[in-house]
């Protein structure tokens, strides 16, 4: 799972950091409020850690912008402010829990556990059953073995979409350009070459092939 930290105390970041990514997770790391909002726009979190008062824009206006946008992510605070009104504030903003510093690493790790299991919690319910043991979260558009999560890169999970969409029909090559390079000017072989990447992360007849008409999953 992959997770964003804000934190501009660079003593705070890098132990947080070298904590969760010791427990398997991906961390990507900002000290400044923008650029962290602009990452949770660009990419997919299963949690946000924020520190409140950071540089260019403090948590509670990422948190403000993130709610309106909807965008689906669980968020920590982490803090150094003891008063209830900021606490309230947050919690009334959309914030899932406060890490309030000094904290022990023991601490983040349950929070963190907590946090990812009772906010995904749901999407175990709403997962779609794919062949050869697979299964899709439509919430996360995450592709699932058994209950481990498969790691995949921006464009195979643009492809996965596409074929989870159209799963049982065979999608053409051209429509694979459009959903997934959105119109960028690529060869056949970099469709190959993905479909490829997809199929060595799953099973070799998890993607089928039809010559001259395109490739599908089964439903």
């Amino acid at each position: 799972m992959k997770i964003l930290l804000l934190e501009d105390d660079f003593t705070y970041q890098e132990s947080i950091q070298d904590s969760l990514e010791a427990m398997g997770y991906s961390v990507d790391a900002y000290d400044d409020g923008e650029k962290a909002l602009d990452a949770l726009f660009e990419k997919q979190y299963h949690l946000a850690l924020l520190d409140i008062r950071v540089p260019s824009m403090d948590g509670y206006e990422i948190l403000k912008e993130i709610r309106k946008a909807k965008l689906d992510v669980p968020i920590i605070f982490i803090t150094s402010l003891t008063d209830i009104n900021n606490l309230s504030l947050g919690y009334e903003l959309g914030c899932n829990d406060y890490l309030r510093k000094p904290f022990s690493l023991k601490e983040l790790q349950y929070r963190v556990c907590q946090t990812l299991k009772s906010y995904h919690l749901h999407s175990t319910l709403e997962r779609i059953p794919l062949s050869h043991g697979f299964s899709y979260c439509t919430d996360e558009q995450t592709l699932w073995f058994e209950n481990v999560e498969i790691t995949l890169s921006n464009y195979e999970r643009k492809l996965l979409f596409i074929f989870v969409k159209n799963r049982g029909h065979f999608v053409s090559m051209e429509r694979i350009h459009e959903a997934v390079w959105e119109g960028k000017e690529i060869g056949e072989n970099d469709i190959r070459m993905l479909i490829k990447k997809l199929r060595d992360k799953t099973d070799k007849d998890f993607i089928i092939t039809a010559k001259g008409i395109g490739y599908k999953i089964e439903k």
